[in-house]
């Protein structure tokens, strides 16, 4: 399955989402940046307010685009055992602490000194563009676990199977449009159209979801 662009990739989120979710109490949680385009989509079909959870990958530090771990602004953070004992438990730490910096400066980016919205008794919805490994996913349910949603629930256009089956052991459901059994390894190679999301569209993004009408 493609999808044209994360919009496109959002609406039809939101489509399949909607005949269970939609017009029950619940929040919304995009993970930025990319997330945040199809989390506006998502939000508007199920009649649900948009929030944020952010999630920083933690790279290797030989090879920082390749994800060893990942961490929320106050959850605990989620590792790759094998690399963690590569890498040792001091330099992991210190990695933790940076990218807990970076996820507190991004939400005073991108929300300013607005609280979070709370999901304690409510359904609760994580939103990505996509996932491939799920560490990033797997700290942002860490996040939502610890605030006591009553129902936790993973969404994303496309996921390879293995990762579905672990995500879906942490929570209460997991949707997506699209399982492939050969996945590609990247989530942009299932996008006709997928740019970088810059800070300046998320916040216009989630302005426009806050708008009324």
């Amino acid at each position: 399955m493609y999808f044209k662009d994360r919009k496109e990739a959002g609406q039809r989120l939101g489509a399949a989402l909607a005949g269970k979710y939609a017009g029950e109490e619940g929040v919304v949680y995009a993970l930025p940046r990319g997330g945040v385009v199809l989390g506006v989509e998502v939000a508007r079909a199920l009649g649900m307010p948009l929030d944020l959870v952010i999630a920083r990958k933690i790279g290797h530090p030989h090879n920082p685009e390749y994800a060893i771990g990942a961490v929320t602004e106050g959850g605990e953070p989620v590792s790759n055992p094998r690399e963690l004992a590569r890498v040792g438990a001091e330099w992991f730490a210190r990695a933790v602490e940076r990218e807990r910096r970076e996820a507190r400066r991004r939400r005073e980016v991108y929300v300013g000194g607005r609280a979070p919205l709370s999901p304690a008794g409510r359904t609760a919805i994580l939103v990505d563009d996509g996932i491939a490994t799920g560490l990033t996913m797997e700290a942002a349910v860490r996040e939502g676990r610890r605030h006591h949603p009553k129902r936790l629930v993973v969404a994303v256009p496309v996921i390879p199977p293995d990762t579905a089956a672990r995500l879906a052991r942490e929570v209460d459901e997991v949707v997506a449009l699209d399982v492939p059994a050969d996945y590609f390894g990247a989530v942009g190679a299932y996008y006709a159209d997928f740019p970088q999301v810059t800070d300046e569209q998320v916040v216009a993004a989630l302005r426009a979801a806050q708008a009324p009408g």
